[in-house]
């Protein structure tokens, strides 16, 4: 590749003598024995620390890869026990995974026993020790849908206070729930007031909606 001098001056550079050449190659070896030097040095002095960490990642990476396929063992081996169980209306397997898992399988694994034997405690158990928001708000659902007849009006809307927010997923269908009961004791001003937070709201589904216009 032609030089900055033989591009602007079109001067052709100059070439190396021997002596020239000898001192380069002199050079070359006195940098890479200081380099080696060095880097000995440097591998005595920090070799073991070096060796340790290289060690501890190695550790780290295998029990994570061990956690992981035993965490997927673990997964599999549920839903397959869930499966079973469910085929078999185990209530009783049911009820060991729930205490034995967490999150939401627990949570629909106990909903499930309920489902079968429609024992009320369960839910009860779900409203106040469930892990996930979706089936405490379903199971305080079901306890009104079963309980609902002995409870007045506003015990139901108290009931249902919780699920009074977007961010339960039954906050339009228990909206719908209270003006139903305060309908059915012949509250119609206190009815209207829960329809009209569904039928004002762009987001309520259209389902529930079209059934808040029917009951207006």
């Amino acid at each position: 590749m032609a030089t900055m001098l033989e591009r602007n001056k079109k001067v052709k550079a100059p070439e190396k003598t021997m002596q020239e050449h000898a001192q380069d190659a002199l050079y070359r070896e006195v940098w890479e024995d200081v380099n080696n030097e060095k880097t000995q040095q440097f591998i005595k002095k920090y070799g073991k620390h070096m060796l340790a960490a290289a060690l501890g990642i190695m550790i780290i990476v295998t029990g994570i890869q061990i956690g992981l396929r035993a965490h997927a063992a673990a997964k599999l081996a549920t839903a397959e026990n869930y499966e079973t169980a469910i085929d078999n209306a185990d209530v009783n397997a049911l009820v060991g995974i729930a205490g034995g898992t967490s999150g939401a399988t627990a949570d629909l694994a106990l909903f499930q026993a309920y489902v079968l034997d429609g024992d009320i405690k369960k839910l009860e158990t779900l409203v106040a020790d469930g892990n996930t928001r979706q089936f405490r708000d379903l199971a305080r659902m079901h306890i009104v849908a079963a309980r609902g007849d002995d409870m007045d009006a506003a015990a139901v809307g108290k009931y249902l206070a919780e699920l009074d927010t977007k961010d339960s997923p039954f906050y339009y269908t228990s909206a719908l729930t209270i003006a139903k009961k305060y309908i059915s004791v012949g509250d119609r001003a206190a009815a209207n007031k829960w329809l009209s937070k569904i039928l004002d709201d762009a987001a309520a589904p259209a389902v529930i909606r079209a059934e808040a216009e029917t009951l207006r």
